[in-house]
């Protein structure tokens, strides 16, 4: 008996030790911002799923483009029936790998700057990227930001031509995420 409950407390130990590298959120902040001539985009999404593998610096987020949220009903819609086509392409995705993850302690508090390179995949069409991120390590878990442009062009995104000109060309990407270990959500 006492070896079974060894072995069950040792098998205990080694699965914990496995998913502590792993750190997940399913309800991660990603916000974009465009100032063009003609108006003032803003929009926010909280229900973004994103997930880390502190052992390998591997990546991913996963984005439902229909849970961007507008201050105008109208820029919504426009923005999922014109421009990013919502029901044709669903979801915005990245996955990637920090490059400099042997620079990062997943395991002491504090703030680290990470170099982020990848895939990211809006409208149907995949850019290889690489941004700058920050990784503030608490006994909380793992809190993500970051702050790029992107330009909609490089993503097949069509601008139609009475607005051609008073929409800005590249939109800011905010991302805040707060990653717990996989298990404890």
């Amino acid at each position: 008996m006492k070896k079974l409950t060894l072995v069950f407390i040792t098998m205990f130990a080694i699965a914990s030790m496995a998913t502590a590298q792993k750190y997940v959120t399913k309800n991660g902040k990603i916000s974009f911002y465009s100032d063009g001539p003609l108006e003032k985009i803003e929009a926010h999404n909280s229900q973004v799923n994103s997930a880390i593998n502190t052992e390998t610096g591997q990546l991913a987020f996963k984005v439902l483009m229909k849970s961007f949220i507008f201050e105008k009903a109208l820029m919504q819609e426009h923005f999922n029936e014109n421009y990013v086509e919502s029901d044709k392409f669903p979801n915005a995705t990245f996955r990637g790998k920090i490059t400099n993850a042997q620079k990062i302690d997943f395991t002491v508090n504090g703030s680290y700057e990470a170099d982020i390179e990848g895939e990211l995949t809006i409208h149907g069409i995949t850019q290889k990227v690489s941004e700058k991120g920050t990784f503030t390590v608490s006994n909380d878990g793992i809190k993500g930001d970051s702050k790029f442009f992107v330009k909609i062009a490089d993503y097949d995104i069509s601008i139609p031509g009475a607005v051609t000109g008073k929409i800005a060309e590249e939109i800011e990407i905010t991302v805040n995420v707060m990653l717990k270990p996989l298990g404890a959500l």
